[in-house]
């Protein structure tokens, strides 16, 4: 005979799938990768070409500039000079 506590297990794990795998779904498979943290580091020499994005600030995604580079996209801080002088550019 199944017992209540294998119920319970059962029933919460369920709920905790379905909370993972439910998020996912309402983003229509658009989820897109996001800076959720800076850098105020100089690296503009790691930066290729001249195109750049803003990203606003929508938790847990942070506000950036992202630029790209040989390595990966860079996110770098808005309020950083370098910044700044490169989107001036």
């Amino acid at each position: 005979m199944v017992n209540s506590r294998s119920v319970l297990l059962l029933v919460c794990t369920v709920l905790v799938v379905g909370a993972i795998c439910g998020s996912d779904a309402r983003q229509d498979g658009k989820r897109r990768p996001c800076c959720v943290a800076v850098t105020n580091l100089d690296m503009s020499a790691e930066v290729v070409g001249e195109t750049y994005r803003q990203q606003a600030a929508t938790p847990p995604c942070v506000k950036a500039i992202i630029f790209n580079t040989e390595y990966g996209q860079l996110c770098a801080d808005p309020n950083a000079q370098w910044v700044k002088d490169r989107k001036l550019c």
